[in-house]
């Protein structure tokens, strides 16, 4: 006799996950679990279950029949657990509603101080939490649910995600100013002749220049690598390195004239800013009144980068 599938929430996230990417070794990255943990979790889910979820080939994996089921249902059920957690915890009219959000350097800068303050002002049943991280820390914390949205530069196109376009802001090449007037404008090509100082390879920054100087056979001289927009800064300060990066992420330094900021062309080097979420969380209480603070926040932000700025669809000059 058969005996009864149990299933868990966590193997439910782990199966939605594998499906998602596609690929086993993949999942277990993004989900920080160990490759053989997450295979025997799927395992086990296939003899609980007593049918193949998973058809398994040399480019990763895909869904049989019944694994597309599970699939579906699995996302219903997690959405249900955490509309189910939400209303019991907003049961009271004291209650306040939690909301974390993720923004990157740049933006906290620029904006973050006067979204809190308008937050509390306007939404006094939510609390706003932020939290600074890079585009890419800010989208794996997406996924491992540690934030419930994040503005963020160049989100993947994923079905996990909900993503709406804000604007597209152009990447400033910085450095330590030199006797001589410093032109407003530097050639894509001109700057990449420069030792450089950036961010890891998944950082949106690196990857938006690398491919563009990949285009037109250029190299890139990353010099340094530095997880820390502190840490770049001082480098280029030291007039050890330049950089590529926004800029919010360098108002003390551009106000002080302590870093130069040049204008990329031939051609310029823009991002796209996103609000993103996932697309199976379920809306928030003050849906309405979040949205209001965020889109203001987005307003802000635009006026702040001025003629660096365009909507995400208009190509910049």
């Amino acid at each position: 006799m058969r005996r009864e599938a149990s299933l868990n929430l966590r193997q439910l996230r782990y199966f939605i996950k594998v499906i998602e990417v596609g690929n086993i070794t993949r999942a277990s990255e993004q989900l920080y679990v160990a490759q053989p943990a997450l295979g025997l979790q799927i395992r086990q889910l296939e003899q609980d279950l007593g049918v193949p979820l998973l058809v398994r080939h040399s480019r990763g994996v895909t869904a049989t029949d019944a694994g597309r089921l599970l699939y579906d249902k699995a996302q219903a059920i997690l959405q249900s657990v955490e509309e189910t957690r939400r209303e019991v915890m907003a049961l009271g009219e004291a209650s306040r509603e939690t909301v974390v959000l993720g923004l990157t350097p740049s933006i906290m800068n620029q904006v973050g101080s006067d979204l809190l303050i308008d937050a509390r002002e306007t939404m006094p049943h939510v609390f706003i939490s932020l939290v600074e991280e890079l585009s890419f820390a800010l989208v794996e914390a997406l996924e491992r649910e540690d934030i419930d949205l994040a503005l963020a530069y160049d989100v993947p196109d994923r079905p996990a995600f909900l993503r709406r376009p804000v604007l597209a802001e152009e990447v400033l090449f910085m450095s330590r100013p030199g006797g001589e007037p410093t032109a407003p404008t530097i050639t894509l090509a001109e700057a990449l002749g420069h030792d450089l100082v950036q961010a890891g390879e998944k950082d949106p920054v690196r990857r938006l220049v690398q491919a563009e100087g990949d285009r037109r056979g250029l190299a890139m001289k990353v010099a340094y690598e530095a997880q820390s927009i502190s840490l770049m800064k001082s480098m280029a300060l030291r007039g050890k390195a330049a950089t590529f990066m926004p800029y919010g992420s360098a108002l003390e330094e551009l106000r002080a004239g302590t870093l130069v900021a040049r204008r990329v062309v031939d051609p310029s080097i823009r991002r796209t800013l996103y609000l993103v979420r996932l697309a199976r969380r379920p809306p928030f209480r003050n849906e309405e009144a979040i949205a209001e603070v965020l889109d203001a926040a987005c307003r802000r932000l635009r006026e702040a980068l001025g003629d660096l700025a365009a909507d995400a669809d208009e190509p910049v000059a």
